[in-house]
Protein backbone atom coordinates (compact mmCIF):
# COMPACT_ATOMS: atom_id res chain seq x y z
CA UNK A 1 0.00 0.00 0.00
CA UNK A 2 1.39 3.10 -1.21
CA UNK A 3 1.10 6.23 1.28
CA UNK A 4 -1.65 8.51 0.31
CA UNK A 5 -1.80 12.42 0.93
CA UNK A 6 -5.13 11.38 2.88
CA UNK A 7 -3.33 9.02 5.26
CA UNK A 8 -1.37 11.64 6.09
CA UNK A 9 -3.42 14.10 6.82
CA UNK A 10 -5.50 11.45 8.70
CA UNK A 11 -2.39 10.62 11.02
CA UNK A 12 -2.00 14.37 11.11
CA UNK A 13 -5.47 15.30 12.30
CA UNK A 14 -5.63 12.70 14.96
CA UNK A 15 -2.12 13.43 16.20
CA UNK A 16 -3.76 17.20 16.36
CA UNK A 17 -6.55 16.21 18.09
CA UNK A 18 -4.59 14.05 20.50
CA UNK A 19 -2.50 17.19 21.21
CA UNK A 20 -5.38 19.26 21.51
CA UNK A 21 -6.96 16.98 24.03
CA UNK A 22 -3.67 16.96 25.95
CA UNK A 23 -3.78 21.06 26.25
CA UNK A 24 -6.93 21.45 26.62
CA UNK A 25 -7.98 18.54 29.75
CA UNK A 26 -4.65 18.64 31.80
CA UNK A 27 -3.34 20.74 34.45
CA UNK A 28 0.24 19.86 34.57
CA UNK A 29 1.50 22.53 32.88
CA UNK A 30 4.56 20.05 31.47
CA UNK A 31 1.87 17.97 30.11
CA UNK A 32 0.11 21.22 28.26
CA UNK A 33 3.69 21.91 26.96
CA UNK A 34 3.91 18.18 25.88
CA UNK A 35 0.25 18.71 23.95
CA UNK A 36 1.69 21.35 22.14
CA UNK A 37 4.49 19.85 20.66
CA UNK A 38 1.98 17.34 18.94
CA UNK A 39 0.26 20.07 17.78
CA UNK A 40 3.57 21.28 16.04
CA UNK A 41 4.51 18.08 15.21
CA UNK A 42 1.10 17.52 13.38
CA UNK A 43 1.71 21.20 11.37
CA UNK A 44 5.19 20.01 10.66
CA UNK A 45 3.35 16.63 9.41
CA UNK A 46 1.62 18.86 7.19
CA UNK A 47 3.60 20.91 5.63
CA UNK A 48 6.10 17.67 4.66
CA UNK A 49 2.92 15.86 3.01
CA UNK A 50 1.58 19.03 1.13
CA UNK A 51 5.12 19.60 -0.45
CA UNK A 52 5.30 16.34 -1.27
CA UNK A 53 2.19 15.65 -3.15
CA UNK A 54 2.16 19.06 -4.72
CA UNK A 55 1.58 19.01 -8.56
CA UNK A 56 5.19 19.90 -9.64
CA UNK A 57 7.34 17.12 -9.30
CA UNK A 58 10.69 19.08 -9.32
CA UNK A 59 10.09 22.06 -6.81
CA UNK A 60 12.06 23.79 -3.94
CA UNK A 61 11.55 21.78 -1.07
CA UNK A 62 9.29 24.62 0.67
CA UNK A 63 7.81 22.17 2.77
CA UNK A 64 10.79 20.92 4.42
CA UNK A 65 12.05 23.96 5.28
CA UNK A 66 9.07 25.43 6.67
CA UNK A 67 9.09 22.30 9.14
CA UNK A 68 12.50 22.82 10.09
CA UNK A 69 11.72 26.25 10.57
CA UNK A 70 9.03 25.05 13.11
CA UNK A 71 11.08 22.64 14.49
CA UNK A 72 13.82 25.67 15.54
CA UNK A 73 10.64 27.43 16.73
CA UNK A 74 8.92 24.66 19.19
CA UNK A 75 12.58 24.14 20.14
CA UNK A 76 12.67 27.75 21.59
CA UNK A 77 9.13 27.37 22.72
CA UNK A 78 9.80 24.14 24.80
CA UNK A 79 12.96 25.83 26.42
CA UNK A 80 11.16 29.15 27.18
CA UNK A 81 8.10 27.21 28.44
CA UNK A 82 10.08 24.81 30.68
CA UNK A 83 12.03 27.52 32.17
CA UNK A 84 8.62 29.18 33.01
CA UNK A 85 7.60 25.89 34.68
CA UNK A 86 10.37 25.50 36.85
CA UNK A 87 10.29 29.19 38.21
CA UNK A 88 6.60 28.83 38.72
CA UNK A 89 7.73 25.17 40.95
CA UNK A 90 10.50 26.95 42.63
CA UNK A 91 7.79 29.45 43.95
CA UNK A 92 5.11 27.38 44.57
CA UNK A 93 5.81 24.17 44.51
CA UNK A 94 3.68 22.66 42.04
CA UNK A 95 3.40 22.30 38.36
CA UNK A 96 -0.43 22.82 38.36
CA UNK A 97 -1.80 25.70 36.70
CA UNK A 98 -4.97 25.65 38.62
CA UNK A 99 -3.53 26.91 41.45
CA UNK A 100 -1.07 29.29 39.57
CA UNK A 101 -3.33 31.92 39.16
CA UNK A 102 -1.72 34.44 41.54
CA UNK A 103 1.33 35.25 38.81
CA UNK A 104 1.77 38.78 38.80
CA UNK A 105 4.35 40.77 38.81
Amino acid sequence: MTPTLQIFLIVSAALFSIGLLAALSRRHAIFILIGIEMMLAAANLNFIAFWRFAPKPHQPPVGVMLALFSIAISAAEAAVGLAMVIVAYRHYRTTNVDQLDQLKG
